[in-house]
């Protein structure tokens, strides 16, 4: 099914961006029906958590002074790549897996909240020089990540706390998770690819390249994860955590304090990461 749902959003991309206005939504709604199911005494900070905020932090800046000999707007696209925050949806995907759902819960917080203060610095440091101070920076990215991460948390909390009819509810229609995923598999698709093709034809070639590059940083992200999250038995968490970033919020970053073509790399991520995810799900349901 998530294939066809690329496909679908690749083939009528014209008319994804009449449908982004949903995301959100469907976003909010994913993640409320699986924080449904937390058992919030296990969310706690872990030292796999740290050693994949540490990726983050630091691996954005390797991959970054790697690629400036070659092409900095190529820098700048790798080093977001890996500094974007985990995916909002990345819990659900978890979820699908048999993952630990409280686990990537407690560090897609982490990774969103450190991504809303470590990126106005490197923006200053490696960014387009625009006219923001690192507050009004901080504050901004801090909205957009409060939006998505911390309201459908505190939202499901308090349904489990105040209203036990609706909380079995959720955990009755858990499942429909899987099916508003497709759906915004289809409009992210269809928006990723619209998005790629109103690029300017003389920037092709380093288009080409900043696809690629997006590509080989999310298969090493899904492996290194996986790899670090087994020493802690914790592998599917692991890898979604660092593997599954929040493209859209990536996509605007880059487009607001970096090179606007930059931004190319984000958009080519989030295409191999449902490639990914897609697989795994599939997977993991013909074995179930």
């Amino acid at each position: 099914m998530m294939p066809i749902a690329m496909t679908v959003g690749v083939i009528f991309y014209e008319y994804a961006g009449y449908l982004t206005f949903l995301i959100p939504y469907l976003v909010f709604v994913m993640l409320l029906l699986t924080f449904s199911k937390l058992s919030w005494h296990n969310i706690r900070i872990t030292r796999l958590h740290i050693w994949l905020v540490a990726i983050q932090i630091f691996g954005s800046l390797a991959v970054y002074l790697l690629f400036l000999p070659l092409n900095k707007i190529v820098a700048q696209a790798a080093l977001i790549c890996v500094l974007a925050p985990t995916a909002t949806a990345a819990p659900v995907i978890t979820g699908m897996l048999s993952g630990n759902v409280e686990s990537l819960t407690a560090y897609s917080l982490i990774s969103n909240l450190m991504v809303a203060v470590v990126s106005p610095l490197y923006f200053t440091l490696f960014g387009a020089g625009k006219d923001l101070s690192f507050f009004s920076s901080l504050l901004m990215i801090f909205q957009h990540v409060a939006l998505l991460v911390v309201l459908p948390v505190l939202t499901a909390y308090v349904i489990k706390k105040t209203s036990n009819k609706l909380n079995g509810f959720l955990l009755k229609n858990n499942g429909v998770s899987f099916y508003l995923w497709s759906i915004s598999l289809i409009i992210v698709s269809g928006k990723t690819m619209q998005f790629i093709m109103n690029q300017s034809d003389a920037n092709a070639h380093t288009e080409i390249i900043i696809a690629v590059v997006a590509f080989w940083i999310c298969l090493f992200q899904f492996l290194t994860g996986r790899r670090v999250g087994r020493i802690y038995d914790d592998t599917v968490a692991g890898g979604q955590g660092l593997g599954q970033k929040n493209t859209i919020l990536a996509i605007w970053m880059a487009q607001m304090y970096l090179h606007p073509l930059s931004s190319i790399g984000p958009g080519a991520y989030v295409l191999w990461q449902n490639v990914i995810n897609s697989y795994q799900v599939w997977k993991k349901r013909k074995e179930l």
